[in-house]
């Protein structure tokens, strides 16, 4: 229930920025219903794979890092920051590709 709370207040947060409130109540109930579908699959896939979890995680902290950092006036070009998270994610799914398939025989 925590995590609905936190979601549903992020979509606001983000969708509160539009200038049309069609498109806040739009989005907001798209949101709930693909949160409502995917729930269980994503809940169930971060239960085999934990590693994801711990990704999810390091995603935050790295965020939050380039948030102080620019508060304190000192920018990191987003590529880089995008680059480690996109590496960080490929090796976890090669990572994981190779247990199962190691798991497998």
């Amino acid at each position: 229930m925590l995590d609905l709370v936190f979601s549903l207040d992020s979509i606001i947060t983000a969708v509160g920025m539009v200038n049309q409130l069609w498109v806040m109540y739009t989005a907001i109930v798209v949101s709930v219903g693909i949160m409502l579908v995917a729930a269980k699959p994503i809940s169930e896939f971060i239960t085999r794979h934990p590693s994801f979890k711990i990704l999810a995680l390091c995603f935050l902290l790295i965020i939050g890092m380039s948030l102080v950092a620019e508060g304190l006036h000192v920018e990191i070009p987003k590529g880089y920051i995008y680059f480690a998270m996109a590496f960080a994610f490929l090796v976890n799914v090669i990572q994981i590709k190779t247990i199962t398939k190691a798991g497998s025989k």
